[in-house]
C-alpha cells in the first residue's frame, strides 16, 4: 500500500511540479564550483556508458522499478547534508530525476534541485561530452 500511495505522489508531483534544469555548459560551470552531481542511474547503466567526471551514484530504481525511499535519502544525505545546498542529479534520459528530483523539491522540502536536460544520453553524450568508467 506505501508503494502504491508513493507511485502515486511520485506522478502527481512531476504533473504539477517543474523541476529546474541545466544544459552540459552549465553543468561544467556548477562542476568547477564544487557543486554535487549525483547520478541515480543503475550499476548496469554506469557500466554501459560510464558516469559524468565527479558525480556520486546512488541507484533510486532497481530493474523493476522497485525502490527503498528510506534507504535511498540515508545515502543521500551523507552528500547533501542541508535543504538549502544546490545539487544535479541525473539518469539515463531525465525521466527518473523529473520523479526523484520533484519529491526532493516538493515533499522532503530541497529547495535547489537540479536535473540535467536530457539526462546522460541525449543531454552529455550525445553532446559529445565525456564521461569516465564506472569502476
Amino acid at each position: 500500500m506505501l508503494k502504491i500511495f508513493l507511485g502515486l505522489s511520485f506522478f502527481i508531483v512531476s504533473l504539477f511540479a517543474q523541476l529546474n534544469e541545466v544544459d552540459n555548459n552549465q553543468l561544467v560551470e556548477m562542476q568547477k564550483k564544487n557543486i554535487q552531481i549525483i547520478d541515480i542511474r543503475r550499476v548496469d547503466e554506469w557500466k554501459k556508458t560510464g558516469i559524468i567526471e565527479g558525480a556520486k551514484m546512488i541507484t533510486f530504481f532497481d530493474e523493476k522499478g522497485n525502490y527503498d525511499i528510506p534507504k535511498w535519502l540515508s545515502e543521500f544525505s551523507q552528500i547533501v547534508k542541508d535543504k538549502d545546498t544546490t545539487f544535479v542529479i541525473y539518469c539515463a534520459h531525465a525521466n527518473r530525476t523529473k520523479m526523484v528530483g520533484n519529491f526532493l523539491n516538493e515533499k522532503v522540502g530541497f529547495k535547489n534541485v537540479y536535473e540535467l536536460k536530457g539526462g546522460i544520453n541525449y543531454g552529455w553524450i550525445d553532446k559529445g561530452m565525456k564521461t569516465v568508467p564506472f569502476k
